[in-house]
């Protein structure tokens, strides 16, 4: 059994007309696990900040933040809580 737990990913996206399209893919492919997601456009700047809480299995998490790093032009940190809030089969 999987432990779940509940992790921040934060992300930069330079160039959003590029990348934007691909990333919110990504992050619908994964809604099971998205709990929150909130976004900051800095459209004279030409990049848009991403934060996003997700809930789910450390394996799962890594998936995803691997899949989001792999997109052009995204920068993408995380962090794990260490409590755990149950079990997945």
């Amino acid at each position: 059994m999987a432990e779940v737990r509940i992790a921040f990913v934060g992300a930069i996206i330079e160039e959003p007309e590029k990348a934007q399209q691909e990333f919110n893919s990504v992050v619908s492919s994964y809604k099971s696990i998205v709990k929150c997601r909130s976004g900051m456009p800095f459209n004279d700047e030409g990049i848009a900040v991403v934060s996003i809480v997700v809930m789910g299995d450390v394996d799962t998490i890594n998936a995803f933040t691997g899949r989001l790093g792999q997109i052009k032009n995204v920068q993408v940190k995380s962090a794990v809580s260490k409590k755990i809030f149950g079990a997945t089969a």
